[in-house]
């Protein structure tokens, strides 16, 4: 394992949780469901320190999977758009958008995104994931 940390800084919103994934010189915009106390299938997961490896899923292929999360399992960050592609996972994009009518933030380019965010990664890494309840420059 290298000495960079996936670093995950986001901000949790009523619909949704958005944020800035950056491991060295790569970038990137995450898109993740709102935090509802760590519930399966529904939540964002809690800020904290995990360890991910590159893994085959078997319904998203090629994702990063992130364990030892608290009361969960098979947290990949994969590719997707939109919020309800998510089951308590994490979506990676390029962009913000609005792409469909749900008035819900989408990700854009995500498959190109996450394939890039994979070629930068060893087979395992450190995450540090920190949220925060609103959104930068918001009063």
């Amino acid at each position: 394992m290298g000495d960079e940390v996936l670093f995950m800084d986001t901000w949790v919103q009523k619909d949704c949780t958005i944020g800035r994934l950056s491991y060295g010189m790569f970038r990137c915009l995450t898109l993740e469901l709102p935090w509802l106390n760590n519930k399966r299938n529904v939540s964002c997961i809690p800020s904290g320190n995990y360890t991910a490896i590159k893994y085959e899923s078997p319904k998203h292929g090629p994702v990063l999977l992130i364990q030892n999360v608290e009361d969960r399992s098979m947290i990949e960050i994969h590719g997707g758009n939109f919020t309800y592609q998510i089951e308590g996972c994490i979506l990676v994009g390029d962009s913000l958008k609005y792409l469909d009518n749900d008035s819900v933030l989408d990700v854009t380019n995500s498959k190109v995104t996450l394939r890039r965010l994979l070629a930068h990664l060893p087979d395992e890494v450190e995450v540090a994931i920190v949220r925060t309840d609103k959104n930068p420059g918001a009063s």
